[in-house]
């Protein structure tokens, strides 16, 4: 990398700090840190949203997609505009709507609420470990970015300065900073993909022409995909819209309900087709180049996530590859924060609350960004771990939709609110769940470990419930009987 484009990408971080301090100043308490001051617009909602959840690590795990199965890998982000527009019609009236929940700050704070405080904390545990490994997941995306495109950087060092300027920032601004820089780094984003890295890499392969001889025709089929991609996708990635800390932040942030739905409408069209088509596009043309030989690294076993950030250090010229891994690291950076902060938010109001609500706000704030200063640095040593962003991000997001969906639908859509069937549906769901995915066991038909965590919760939830009813109503009918004197 040239001086000027290192030049650029230092600029473009100090002013990222600077948002942070910026933000840190103007904080007055819990709901500023938190939930933006609850008062923030559908735009930046919107676009918020979407880069905490495309961001880097779907950046990247798209161009490895596109790099290994072509334009049909942008299935996989189409469910996340199902999962924003089912949960614009149903979950945001539901929660925005009802004054109970007007001073929430958290995702588990509703399962407090709908069941009791037991529930409450389990689900603070899981969405705790949810987004620790999410964070870590963004952390390794921006490494990957790093060390394929600075040369002499190895991932290790590149984890350690992207964990510190995640961390320093978020820290320092809270969610009215993340929101803000998200929409910045978001259009940041996607005016580099249109602008820079699409143009450039299609012409340096030689445009269509190299294109299509060099790949075979199911790389720009829409088809080169079997139903367990789709069906797995969709248990993972269409249910974290029910149940990801993060977009329920998001929900308490926006002004009102018309300015939340219409914020989730903005997300999904930005997923799917606009994000998913550009994603697997640079991931295709980083397969052309590396089938032409034109990526000098380019080996039997290169890694499909490392094509594209390769690609783009061969053939973006001086200036330009900085500004466009700018845009890339912006990606990074704006899920990474989010996740810090859904995180952080778990720890101080799900598990220290009550604790945290005897201290004056300015100290409660305090302890809130040395909570988010210890995940960011247990989030960094994990991803020095892990390998794979898109798998890491995956499991993390199956963890939480296991443990979470089948009691949040039964107390929010269904009124059945039983705490014991609530904590056992969790633990049974979100523990199959990561027991079957870290053993590597092979499951039927090739399906995703989630598929059966969740059947285990919904069955665990809907036993515990109807059994716990029956018990009750022999109970009250033994009582009727017993009144009547005829026992």
């Amino acid at each position: 990398m040239e001086l000027v484009d290192l030049l650029i990408f230092v600029i473009y971080m100090i002013v990222m700090l600077g948002v942070g301090v910026y933000f840190m100043r103007k904080n007055e308490g819990n709901d500023d840190y938190y939930v933006g001051g609850r008062n923030m617009g559908a735009w930046h909602i919107g676009l918020s949203v979407v880069a905490t959840d495309v961001g880097g690590g779907f950046s990247i795990g798209l161009g490895g997609l596109g790099f290994a199965m072509g334009l049909s890998g942008s299935w996989m982000l189409f469910t996340g505009l199902l999962g924003a527009w089912l949960a614009a019609v149903f979950l945001i009236p539901k929660v925005k709507s009802n004054p109970a929940f007007a001073k929430f700050y958290t995702f588990p704070q509703i399962f407090q609420y709908l069941f009791n405080r037991q529930v409450g904390i389990v689900a603070g545990l899981i969405c705790f470990v949810g987004y620790l490994g999410f964070t870590s997941s963004q952390l390794l995306a921006g490494a990957k970015l790093a060390s394929g495109t600075f040369k002499g950087l190895d991932l290790d060092m590149a984890l350690m300065i992207m964990g510190v300027i995640a961390v320093v920032y978020t820290v320092m601004g809270g969610l009215k900073a993340v929101i803000y820089t998200d929409t910045i780094q978001w259009i940041i984003l996607l005016l580099g993909f249109i602008f820079i890295g699409l143009p450039i890499a299609y012409f340096h392969v030689g445009g269509w022409a190299e294109i299509s001889k060099t790949l075979p025709a199911e790389y720009f089929s829409l088809t080169n995909l079997t139903w367990q991609d789709l069906a797995n996708w969709g248990i993972t990635i269409l249910p974290i819209w029910f149940v990801g800390m993060t977009l329920y932040q998001r929900i308490f942030a926006s002004k009102d309900v018309k300015t939340a739905k219409r914020a989730w409408y903005i997300a999904g069209i930005f997923e799917w087709p606009i994000m998913a088509f550009m994603g697997v596009s640079l991931g295709v043309l980083a397969k052309v180049a590396f089938e032409q030989g034109l990526i000098a690294e380019a080996t039997e076993s290169l890694d499909p996530e490392m094509g594209l950030p390769i690609l783009l250090s061969h053939v973006l010229p001086a200036g330009i590859m900085g500004l466009m891994m700018s845009a890339y690291f912006s990606a990074v950076l704006s899920t990474a924060d989010s996740c810090l902060m859904a995180a952080s938010g778990n720890l101080t109001t799900d598990l220290f609350g009550k604790w945290l609500s005897k201290q004056p706000e300015e100290k409660s704030v305090r302890y809130s960004q040395l909570f988010t200063l210890l995940i960011g640095t247990v989030a960094l040593l994990i991803a020095m771990q892990m390998t794979n962003v898109l798998e890491l991000m995956l499991y993390s997001y199956a963890f939480m939709v296991s443990g979470l969906l089948v009691p949040i639908l039964a107390g929010l859509f269904w009124n059945r609110r039983n705490p014991t069937a609530a904590i056992a549906s969790m633990i049974i769901g979100g523990g199959l769940t990561a027991g079957l995915a870290f053993s590597e066991l092979a499951l039927p038909l090739g399906l995703d470990a989630n598929l059966f965590g969740l059947l285990a919760s919904l069955a665990v939830f809907l036993l515990l419930d109807n059994s716990l009813k029956i018990k009750q109503r022999k109970i009250s009918e033994h009582k009727s009987f017993s009144g009547t004197g005829l026992s």
